[in-house]
């Protein structure tokens, strides 16, 4: 069978897909692309959600991650407003929303995430992040200066409390956890950014759990196991859950995510997953990690449509995120969960320091708050299992590039 009479199926038309789909352009595939995707709009980039769209400093044509015209002109059948209801490995087919099936002779599993729901709580004033229409919702309430309920203090919550600051509204932020993005980056560093967001006038109330959430005629009464809050909106932000429900029955592994391997190969042939729905089994970390960021998004996506067209190329990428908080600069290169060891080099005084994360001595993580050059030697260091000297990996008269150079030259 030549290649133009293959069919490929992207299921799901974020970032990942549209990445995918313009690999396989890129690299010669002349067949059928089928994206399918449930939104009503086509693929878009979600970081400026949290910042710039919510200000009104980006609009919403510069939220695409294409022209419209692209997918036409790449001659990719572009499906929105459909969801893909049951897969069938068996016979190679898809059910559709819309009550017909499709083909496939391979598919590409990127249907991302949905946002962590509170259960029993049904409230048009309790707000999910995750589309332009919540943005919308969101960015009203800013506008009409009410002051802002945030339950979760992660990246989400962060951001939204910074741009809502920056929007002069006031912001308060329960979180469960004893710091925000305690869970990511630990304790040391967590305290070093709540102190960032106290120091801007956010109210952050930590180590507090939410007990009950009821509507009152003019919004919402938060009960916690510390006190009372009111508010006209609440931004929920406690995570991502990924989009499986629609493969039960399917035969693919899937539990946090669809479980793949080191090339992003479900346990079905022809079937692939990247991006936020995908489980990878990381060759640098020995163990399945799924990643919740834009970056991850383009390159796994990319990275899977290679495979799929025979490259056999393992996915290694250490998985860099950003996120840009008042004037600070955040970037992450490398997973830090399981470390016993975290080096701080730098001024955290002066807010422009790095943190390395490690397990059983070798770098596995580096955060940097405002110190970006750090972050491609560290990036290095993750790939290479980079084993340091803490104390000299402290010491901010040595050049970590010289640092690196002897693990770097007998890795390569």
């Amino acid at each position: 069978m030549s290649s133009a009479d293959v069919r490929i199926v992207l299921v799901g038309a974020g970032q990942c897909s549209a990445s995918a789909a313009s690999t396989l352009r890129s690299r010669g595939f002349d067949g059928q692309i089928m994206m399918i995707g449930a939104e009503a709009e086509p693929p878009s980039a979600r970081p400026p959600l949290s910042k710039g769209y919510l200000l009104g400093e980006t609009g919403a044509a510069e939220l695409y991650v294409r022209p419209a015209d692209w997918y036409a002109d790449n001659d990719i059948d572009l499906m929105l407003s459909t969801a893909v209801m049951r897969l069938d490995p068996a016979l190679r087919m898809v059910e559709l929303s819309t009550g017909k099936s499709l083909a496939y002779d391979q598919l590409l599993i990127a249907t991302g995430g949905s946002p962590r729901r509170l259960h029993d709580v049904h409230s048009e004033r309790v707000i999910y992040l995750r589309h332009r229409a919540d943005a919308d919702r969101l960015a009203d309430s800013l506008r009409a200066g009410e002051e802002l309920l945030i339950l979760g203090g992660g990246f989400i919550g962060c951001e939204v409390a910074a741009s809502a600051r920056k929007a002069g509204v006031g912001v308060t932020v329960l979180e469960m956890q004893d710091h925000p993005l305690d869970a990511v980056l630990g304790p040391r560093v967590g305290a070093i950014l709540a102190d960032i967001h106290r120091d801007a006038g956010v109210t952050l109330r930590t180590g507090e759990r939410v007990l009950s959430i009821a509507e009152i005629n003019d919004g919402l009464v938060v009960s916690t196991d510390r006190g009372r809050l009111e508010c006209s909106h609440l931004l929920v932000a406690i995570g991502l859950q990924p989009n499986i429900g629609f493969l039960a029955h399917s035969g693919i592994d899937h539990d946090n995510g669809v479980r793949v391997d080191e090339l992003c190969r479900t346990n079905v042939e022809g079937i692939f997953a990247a991006g936020d729905v995908a489980s990878h089994r990381h060759p640098v970390f020995g163990t399945h990690v799924r990643v919740e960021h834009y970056d991850n998004a383009i390159k796994q996506g990319a990275a899977a449509a290679a495979n799929m067209l025979g490259a056999q190329s393992p996915f290694i990428d250490p998985h860099w995120f950003w996120s840009d908080q008042y004037h600070h600069k955040l970037q992450s290169v490398g997973i830090p969960h399981g470390c016993d060891e975290t080096v701080i080099r730098g001024d955290v005084d002066g807010l422009a320091f790095s943190a390395f994360y490690l397990r059983d001595g070798v770098v596995r993580s580096v955060f940097a708050l405002n110190q970006a050059k750090d972050v491609s030697t560290g990036r290095r260091m993750v790939l290479t299992g980079f084993r340091p000297d803490p104390e000299l990996l402290r010491d901010t008269d040595q050049d970590l590039k010289r640092l690196l150079a002897p693990a770097a030259k007998e890795a390569a």
